[in-house]
């Protein structure tokens, strides 16, 4: 769940960043983003908010669907600038993608956007520690 002030309520808030913001679009999603001057950005955090409409699917399926990508955008709140606004706006082939699809796709957004630098995705910071050939695993049992 995103926090309160991280989350876009007000029609108006999402009217202007969808009219003012700029937009990257890929094939399962919509993203909008407006970035605020600066020296006003450091009075609130980065913001999301969601748009899915009855054309992706039915309710079940748009709930689904909205789950997965406030999922994805928390994850990566933390690494947009302070005082970014997003919409993420679901299209109908959302509703059969995995989760690693939305994600593949909102990473590819955000780096047209320039909101996300290229290279690895979210939630792979720490680089995973190679296996021995040949080695069991340790399972901390000592006898």
């Amino acid at each position: 769940m995103l926090p309160a002030g991280a989350r876009l309520r007000r029609s108006e808030d999402f009217r202007v960043v969808l009219r003012r913001g700029s937009r990257a679009g890929r094939r399962r999603l919509v993203v909008h983003a407006l970035t605020t001057d600066p020296s006003v950005a450091a009075s609130f955090a980065a913001r999301a908010g969601f748009v899915v409409s009855k054309a992706v699917g039915n309710s079940v399926v748009r709930h689904r669907v909205t789950r997965r990508l406030r999922h994805l955008v928390s994850a990566r709140l933390g690494t947009l600038p302070a005082g970014t606004s997003l919409v993420v706006r679901a299209l109908p082939p959302a509703a059969s993608a995995s989760s690693a699809e939305l994600g593949a796709d909102l990473d590819a957004a955000l780096r047209r956007l320039g909101l996300r630098p290229s290279g690895r995705p979210a939630g792979a910071d720490a680089p995973r520690q190679p296996r021995q050939q040949g080695a069991a695993p340790d399972h901390g049992s000592a006898v």
